[in-house]
Parts: structure tokens; sequence; C-alpha cells
């Protein structure tokens, strides 16, 4: 078999090193897809996307299963940075140039409804996933600082959208204890949580709710009405894919337009109250402005997790602690000192303007991908669009199917030598 990135880093059935795994709540192990089998629907992918979509279509009353190589969570779900935004990936005047201000409208308010929907589901289901409001977006150039507030002004006039708001220089050196960035800009509805918690919560919920769920269940192939394992051939009316940066070889149109890129974390040994508000004072998460982005934020037990560095090929780098320290030291040098106890990567799912890549073809086919840094709410979102449109509203996956998601040039044939040139490119220019 191929190399692939379902077992090029991490071995068979195990999740990562991480110290989400480490402090998770349990999950018990699922079974494997066994014999012929026959539901409404097969979901390939327990992930966010994958659990949600099981969840939302059993309540609807679907008959539906879910397949995963690996575990519950196992992927880009489990192992992310607990990022939770809200809107699209892209800012909103980029999306307004491709689309124009009705369409981006209608898509910024379906994200924004995907970062409630979080909320929600947490509360609903009961999910201890440690949730916490605030997102704190900080520039790493004084040049951005006119742009945001002016961005700001325009989330509030145009889209009538008052949780943005603009951080002065000093109000953003005030919340986050670094000499490296210039001012930023808070997001009140967005926030963060503990992702493979949440993953497993959202699996709990799909099960309560008459789901099946199939671990260790590899899909070696799909097709109208069927999808094959090992070891199962199950019968379907519709197929999802919900594997996002997993896809491998199983679809070639799918891969031409949503890459796989890999990214990294790091947990520093737990850090006394004192150094986390001197860190990152009220507790937000924060991204910055970089073209390769670092991602920060503390934990429950007061740990910094910090994600930075990524890479394109199937492997990780041989030292992630190496690679994540280096960028974490720059923005904290404060953490000289603290101990790494955890190091992971993981892999994601980018399309080549940044937006989701959904599909729904007429042999019963449904993709749901391509989040690109932004899985957290937009895949929960995309499991209860999908569930939406198989039970014939289609309205909103309409509309985000009809946003633009060309296929990178060369397809994937020549994407792994192609973007990687152009990403160094944009990563050189984070340095100037």
């Amino acid at each position: 078999m191929a190399l692939s990135l379902l077992d090029a880093n991490d071995k068979l059935g195990q999740h990562a090193p991480s110290w989400y795994a480490a402090s998770s709540e349990p999950l018990e192990d699922f079974p494997y897809a066994k014999g012929a089998l026959k539901f409404d629907i097969a979901i390939i992918g327990a992930g966010f996307s994958g659990l949600s979509s099981a969840l939302h279509l059993s309540e609807l009353g679907y008959k539906v299963c879910v397949l995963d190589a690996h575990r519950v969570g196992w992927g880009a779900s489990g192992r992310n940075g607990g990022q939770v935004g809200s809107g699209m990936r892209i800012g909103q005047d980029e999306l307004e140039s491709l689309v124009g201000f009705e369409h981006a409208k209608q898509a910024f308010d379906i994200g924004v409804e995907a970062a409630d929907l979080v909320r929600e589901l947490i509360k609903i289901h009961n999910i201890d996933c440690a949730y916490k409001d605030g997102n704190i977006g900080a520039h790493h150039r004084k040049r951005y600082d006119e742009e945001t507030k002016e961005y700001v002004e325009m989330m509030h006039e145009k889209y009538d959208y008052h949780s943005l708001s603009y951080l002065t220089p000093q109000a953003l050196s005030e919340k986050v204890g670094s000499p490296n960035y210039y001012g930023g800009e808070l997001d009140t509805k967005c926030g963060h949580l503990h992702p493979l918690n949440y993953a497993r919560g959202l699996a709990r919920a799909a099960l309560k709710a008459g789901a099946t769920v199939f671990e260790m269940s590899r899909v070696t192939q799909f097709e109208s009405g069927k999808v094959k394992t090992d070891e199962a051939e199950i019968s379907a009316n519709k197929i999802i894919l919900a594997t996002n940066g997993y896809l491998g070889d199983l679809d070639g149109h799918v891969a031409d337009r949503v890459m796989p890129i890999n990214n990294f974390i790091i947990a520093t040994e737990p850090l006394s109250d004192e150094m986390c508000k001197s860190l990152i004072r009220d507790g937000e998460c924060v991204h910055d402005s970089r073209f390769v982005v670092n991602y920060f934020r503390i934990s429950e037990d007061n740990r910094m997790l910090f994600g930075g560095g990524e890479n394109y090929s199937y492997k990780f780098p041989s030292d992630i602690t190496k690679t994540v320290r280096k960028p974490m030291l720059q923005v904290f040098p404060q953490l000289k000192d603290a101990r790494i106890d955890y190091a992971w990567g993981g892999t994601l799912a980018i399309t080549y303007k940044r937006l989701p890549h959904f599909e729904f073809r007429n042999d019963g086919i449904i993709n749901i991908s391509g989040y690109s840094g932004s899985g957290v709410h937009m895949a929960t979102m995309a499991g209860k669009i999908v569930a939406e449109a198989v039970n014939s509203q289609m309205a909103k996956f309409d509309i985000i199917s009809k946003l633009p998601t060309p296929k990178f040039p060369g397809g994937a044939a020549l994407r792994w030598p192609l973007l990687p040139l152009a990403l160094t490119w944009y990563a050189m220019r984070d340095r100037f």
C-alpha cells in the first residue's frame, strides 16, 4: 500500500502524543465494520464534519453510520489549536471582491451561525470541553494597524457585526505579554475549547441520537451507493466524504481542490497563575497576522499551547519541539526555561481561495471539506448544512458550494512541488 497521511506519522488506532489525548475524557472503543451492511447514509471520517453530520442526520430520522480508519477524533479534529472562529476564513473585503456583497454576506452569516452552533451543541449535549469566549488577532507589523481599524468599522457598519473590536497597540500589549505585536482585534463571538473532548462529545451525542460508529474501518474505495473497507461492504443511498486533509487518493476530483498540509503544536509544563496572566491576561486564544500563522492559548491546567510551523510532505519533522519552540520564543522569550511536555503534529486541508469546498453530486456522493484552518466552527456547521441538504433544504449548502474553490495549479499531481514554493515565498515575506 502506498504511503498515506493515515499511516505516515502515527501508529494504527493510537491518538497523537498530544496534551489533548493525555487529558481527554475517555470514550469507549467502537467495533470495526464487518460483512454486508445497509444504511441510509454512510459517512467517511469521524471528525467534526462526520460526527456533526451523523448527529444532525440521525436527529432527522436517517439510519447513519460513520467510518473512521483510526479512532473518533483521531485526525485534525482531535489535535488542532482548539480555536473557534466566526465567519469565513478570509476577510469579508476579500470575499466581497470574489463573489460580491450579497453572496459574501450570506456566507458570513452562515459562519457566524457556525460559532453559535458550537456553543449551542456544547450546552445542549453537556459537552465538557472547557469552552471560553474570546479570540484575539495580533499584528506582527505596524502597517496593519490602520487597515484593521477600517476593517472593524466596515464590519460594524456594513455587516452589523459588533462582536469585533479594534485593539490599540497599548490595549493589545496589556492583553498579550509579547514584544512581537502592534495592536489587533478582539472577537467575543469566537473562543477556544479542548478539541478532542469536543469531538468525543459530538460522538456521544450522535450515538444517543441513533448513529452507528465504526472505528479501525479504513475505506478502500467507494462508488455511488457503495462503500468498501477491508472487512465490510456498506450499501447506502448517500455517501458523505468528511475526510478533509486525510482524503488521500479516494477521490481525485476533490483532491485537485483540497490540499493537505501539516501543522504542529507544543505544550509547556504547567505554569504559575501569575505567569499565565502575564502571557494572556484574560485567557483568550490568540492568532497572529503571519502567513504561516502562530496561534496560542493557555490550557485548563495552565500550560502554554503554542502552534506554529507547517510542512507539505507526508512526514512530520523529526523534532517537532525544535520546530515550534523557535517561533514560541520569538513571541514569548520569557518562556525560554519552560519545559516542553508534549509535541505533536496534525494534517488539515486548505483550498486555493481558503474557502470550504462543498459538492452535492448527482450520484449521491457529497463532499464537505477544505476548511483552511477554520474547521472547529465550519466543520461543525457543515454537518448541519449537509443534513439539511439531504433533507431537501439546499439553501445554505448552495451558498457555500457556490464559493470559488478552483483547482490548485496542476491539480493534485503538481500541487506538492508548486504550492510549497509559493508558500515558502509567503513565509519569507512574514520576516520583512
